[in-house]
């Protein structure tokens, strides 16, 4: 008996950093990782990217000069609240911010400095799988 494989549609993360060099360090790092990966240093961009790609993860700083990390994800979550999102920054004492996570706005605060090799590529995945896990339990509450 052959049992049915689940087929699991290739995510998308966007990253939104207006430190260019970041963003290509990023670039390179992540290139192996099992998801496709969008770039932007920019927080109007990033916005752009949302109405014509599909966004199932985003990564943004705290620290912009357009507006803040935060700021971004509260506007992405009014328009898109099943994007799951994420921010680095290197201020984890602060309480908006921590505030912010504990309310669910945020799923996890990656501090700075963050290291490619480390944890980084493992909390992006963690996140990708709790789209995943989003997804699939909002597809069960349809079917029933």
């Amino acid at each position: 008996m052959f049992r049915k494989k689940k087929v699991v549609k290739m995510r998308t993360v966007l990253f939104v950093d207006d430190d260019e060099a970041i963003l290509r360090s990023l670039e390179r790092g992540l290139l192996e990782e099992p998801y496709n990966k969008l770039f932007t240093k920019s927080c109007k961009e990033a916005l752009e990217i949302l109405q014509r790609e599909e966004v199932h993860v985003i990564v943004a700083d705290m620290r912009m000069t357009e507006m803040s990390g935060l700021e971004l994800i509260r506007i992405i979550k009014k328009e898109y609240p099943h994007i799951i999102s994420m921010v680095l920054s290197g201020y984890g004492e602060d309480a908006t911010l921590q505030n912010a996570v504990d309310q669910g706005e945020i799923f996890k605060l990656i501090p700075k400095p963050w290291k490619l090799g480390g944890n980084f590529e493992k909390f992006v995945l963690l996140a990708v799988e709790q789209y995943n896990l989003q997804n699939e339990r909002k597809m069960v509450s349809l079917k029933n």
